[in-house]
This record gives structure tokens, sequence and C-alpha cells, in this order.
């Protein structure tokens, strides 16, 4: 067990006033995993909300809904809140079946779980199932291959064969250029294993979430170092989901923590909304993970 102290930060500040908005934050970790567990979010929100309250959306992401109503040009959201984390009950050396007996039994079992799965194997906003992710995906599904050994394959030549370039893309860059260019960041890493995954005809979900970054040796951890991270989760039925981390080369353990899933980045952004004016706006975020104590 390991537990951390999680703080996000985010702060914009626009260029005309901002007479009303009304935003949602996803940026209270889930809790209700057996292998993460949470205490009682702070959240602090400058200016002072006219309303908020929390739900949960339709994937069981802890979703914090909020209004302001006073004219301002600044917008600071906090969260600071603290996990405890296990690690997932998955290994790389657990067995899975052949991937065409997987990719059968979404077809057809009946079971509800499996149903309700399947719209995981299916084209999202961020993802589309296409002949070229396909392509690139299929050298590592060789006939009767385990699933998630064809999955880690898949990942671990997506780690050597991209480079990590936070200048290359941003959110809209469409995945065929990621593939293309072969560059990206965490988030594209994630879409192009999940798009590679569903073009195969399997399912996949995207994990948002973060890492603790550890400092080079002998060097002191930097506060607000660590970032947003993004990983994926693949459906084996009746088993459960694994988690892999093509960015780092890993199945994610106590180190990674669960912000929320869903089909894409869409489902799952830390911070959306809508406004009156505002004009051009800068964003600046900050996240700290603190590991507290480990046992």
């Amino acid at each position: 067990m390991t537990v951390y102290t999680v703080t996000h930060h985010s702060r914009y500040t626009y260029s005309t006033a901002v007479t009303l908005c009304h935003n949602e934050a996803r940026l209270l970790p889930r809790d209700d995993i057996t292998w993460q567990r949470c205490g009682e979010s702070q959240v602090e929100i400058s200016p002072r909300p006219s309303l908020s309250r929390e739900r949960r959306d339709f994937f069981g992401n802890r979703t914090l809904y909020f209004a302001i109503q006073d004219i301002h040009q600044s917008l600071d959201v906090s969260v600071r809140t603290e996990v405890e984390t296990r690690g997932q009950p998955f290994s790389e050396d657990i067995a899975s079946p052949p991937w065409e007996e997987v990719l059968q039994n979404l077809r057809t079992d009946p079971a509800p779980e499996v149903i309700e799965n399947r719209q995981f194997t299916l084209a999202s906003p961020f993802i589309g199932r296409q002949e070229s992710l396909r392509d690139y995906a299929l050298p590592s599904f060789p006939p009767g291959r385990p699933l998630l050994a064809a999955a880690l394959d898949l990942t671990r030549r997506i780690h050597q064969e991209f480079a990590y370039d936070p200048h290359f893309t941003t959110v809209a860059t469409p995945l065929t250029e990621v593939l293309e260019n072969r560059r990206g960041v965490c988030q594209d890493f994630a879409h192009l294993a999940i798009g590679c995954l569903r073009s195969l005809g399997l399912a996949a979900r995207y994990m948002s979430g973060y890492i603790e970054t550890l400092p080079p040796p002998g060097q002191p951890r930097l506060i607000g170092a660590d970032a947003s991270h993004a990983w994926l989760a693949l459906y084996l039925p009746h088993i459960g989901w694994a988690e892999l981390d093509p960015t780092n080369d890993c199945m994610p353990a106590q180190q990674h923590i669960i912000l929320a899933w869903g089909r894409d980045y869409g489902d799952v952004a830390p911070l959306t909304g809508i406004m009156s004016g505002g004009g051009r706006h800068t964003l600046r975020v900050s996240v700290d993970v603190a590991m507290e104590e480990s046992e």
C-alpha cells in the first residue's frame, strides 16, 4: 500500500471580463475500485461559485459542477486529495485467452457485463476505427497469441517506435498524424493503442490520472513537476480490465493514480465549461503527487 497526497491546481487568466460561467471538473479521483481508496477532497475555487454540486457521470466518474455569476478575469480551481493505492491485480504473467477467442466472446457472449463493455469496441469522437491502425496492430497479434501478451507487445512497440514530443500535437491532432509522424504525448499514445485495439474489434478504454514523478538520483523532488497522465485499460471478458501504459512501457502499479475513465479524452477532460465574455485566455496547470507513507 502507498499513500499519496495529490494536488491539482488550474488557473485561467482572461483578456476581458467574464460575466458568467458554468463548468464541470473531473478532478476528484475515483474511490470505488478495490485497488484505490480516496479520502475527502479539499476543493478551493476562486471566485467563489454561486452554485456547486457533485454527481457521477455515465462512466461513474466523480464530476463537480459549479457556476460563477460574479464578474471575473481569472479562475482558480485547486483540488487536494489523499489517495491510497494498492496497484492493479494484473501482471504480465497472468494467463489470458487467445485474442481471437476474446474477439468472438465480445461479439456473441450474452452476459450483461460483456454487453455493457461492447461500447468500448466502438469508435468515439477522438478515436476512430481505421485500417491504418489495424495494420499497425496486426504484427503484435499473430494467430493464437494470448490477448494480454499481444497487447503488451503493441504498447511496447509504441514506446520504442514513437518519440515523446510535447510540442508536436494538440488535443485536436488526428491519430493518423500521430501514426505517420511517430510523435506525441501520453494522451496520443493512449489514444493510438486504444484505436489499434478497437480497430481489431477489441474493447479498450481511456484512463486519466496521475503518476508519481521520481527525481534523478541525488536531486530533490520538484514541487509541481508532476503532470496529468494518460494510459489505457484492456477488457478481458469474465476476467477484468488490465491497465497498460505505452508511454512508460509498463503495467500501471501503485504509482499510477486513477482520476477518471471513458471512451477517450473528451469524456474525462479535467475542466470544461462555457462562459460569457473572457476573450483570449491562458491556462497554467500545476500537479503535485507527494508520497506520504508506504507499507
